[in-house]
């Protein structure tokens, strides 16, 4: 008996102990728009994870013939017609082609349609974040963003969700990977400027035409974006300000130094009343800061908020595994979100602040001059013809005297009251270059 019972329960052993397959009916069906560097990273995880409750059905993408790889499955359908995925069964749809054309009509037509959207286009959703989002509650489907900003830092998840229950007034971040490389090159090796951005060039940290990276125009968008998700504020990159790093020289990390600081290129918005004080661009901060410990092409966003205080994320920016995690994380989100049905729609909730650059801070700033006497009575009348009261001025040995470089510092103040005074300075005729002028955040 006892034999007979033992071998009548050996079957369902057998069967406890062999991997289940996953339930195709159960899992949410993806297609694909782009099959690029992130595309194809997206596809490698959904491909590898047979446990994930999501199927990769569909790959969009220009000249498909070339694209093919013997990896995909052969149940996953290629094709260049938008509207063969537009039609098809797919639950989600996945948008990595970038830029706004035709990004844009592809994500909107997909949400009209009621299809769900994952994507990590930081421009669309810096540009159209807000309507996106509208018209996503309308149709009772989800658009989610999570890598658009600091792709392998899971920073927007956490404004939407994990810290929903405060109340955020301010957002600070290193968010353009190139810069912070570039700059921490010039910090650690007082390389010239050229050759830091040829190195990032070679490593593939930055494009041929950096302009975007360089000059602010990356990390506005992206601060754009973390202002919609954590601040519930509707601001257009257009309307902050951003300044370029290329001016920064690495005399400047010699007398930054000297002050106990470093130079990053950091994003900051602040919300007070009805007012959004909002700029990207290269400023000092404390060497002993998060900032100031942040190397190479990495990304740092810190929040403050009236109940929780400060928030730290930390972590590699760009990249196609790190993105593509966060890609994937959406979808995971979205799957759950799905089978969990339909929630009533709520109109989305957003302050249209006023935008403005006029922090109050204490300052740097650097000259470039041809020596000659009464150069710091010059500039000193001035700085206090404009009501700015120096702090300190510092000066290096061993320059020539036909190009010397000097600092002064000042005591805080604003930006619009600091401005009509560099103009008159950068005018001088000892003036070589225009003065460099950078916040000091501490």
């Amino acid at each position: 008996m006892e034999r007979n019972r033992l071998r009548k329960t050996s079957p369902k052993r057998r069967e406890r102990a062999s991997p289940a397959l996953p339930d195709l009916a159960a899992q949410r069906t993806v297609a694909l728009l782009g099959f690029g560097t992130v595309g194809r990273a997206v596809a490698k995880i959904l491909c590898e994870r047979a446990d994930a409750p999501l199927r990769l059905t569909h790959i969009y993408n220009r000249n498909v013939a070339r694209k093919k790889q013997p990896w995909i499955p052969n149940t996953v359908i290629w094709t260049e017609d938008f509207d063969a995925i537009l039609n098809s069964g797919a639950d989600i749809i996945v948008e990595l082609i970038g830029g706004l054309t035709p990004a844009e009509e592809f994500v909107r037509s997909a949400l009209q349609a009621g299809k769900s959207v994952v994507t990590a286009n930081k421009q669309l959703i810096a540009r159209h974040g807000p309507d996106l989002l509208q018209l996503a509650g309308a149709n009772n489907c989800q658009l989610e963003f999570g890598a658009s900003v600091a792709g392998g830092v899971p920073v927007l998840p956490a404004l939407r969700t994990g810290l929903s229950g405060d109340r955020l007034h301010g957002i600070a971040g290193i968010l353009n990977g190139t810069c912070n490389y570039i700059l921490s090159r010039l910090e650690s090796d007082r390389i010239p400027f050229s050759e830091a951005l040829e190195e990032a060039q070679a490593r593939g940290y930055a494009e041929a035409d950096a302009s975007e990276d360089l000059d602010g125009g990356d990390a506005r968008a992206k601060l754009s974006i973390l202002a919609l998700a954590g601040l519930h504020a509707r601001v257009s990159p257009a309307d902050i300000r951003a300044r370029t790093i290329r001016a920064i020289d690495a005399v400047d990390f010699d007398y930054a130094a000297e002050l106990g600081c470093t130079i990053r290129q950091i994003s900051r918005a602040d919300l007070k009343n009805t007012t959004l004080f909002a700029e990207v661009g290269p400023s000092l901060v404390l060497t002993s800061s998060p900032f100031g410990r942040v190397q190479r092409n990495l990304n740092l966003v810190l929040t403050s908020g009236q109940y929780g205080g400060d928030m730290a994320f930390l972590g590699a920016g760009a990249g196609g595994d790190p993105t593509a995690v966060a890609v994937v994380s959406d979808l995971m989100f979205v799957a759950e979100s799905l089978s969990a049905g339909p929630r009533p729609h709520r109109p989305l909730q957003l302050v249209a602040p006023g935008i403005s650059c006029d922090f109050e801070t204490s300052w740097y700033l650097r000259f470039w001059v041809k020596d000659q006497p009464g150069i710091i009575a010059s500039l000193a009348a001035i700085l206090s013809s404009h009501q700015l009261n120096i702090d300190a001025v510092l000066q290096k040995p061993g320059f020539d005297k036909n190009a010397l470089p000097f600092v002064i510092t000042l005591e805080p103040c604003r930006d619009s009251q600091l401005h009509p005074a560099l103009q008159q300075m950068s005018a001088q005729l000892f003036a070589l270059r225009p003065c460099l002028a950078l916040p000091i955040l501490r």
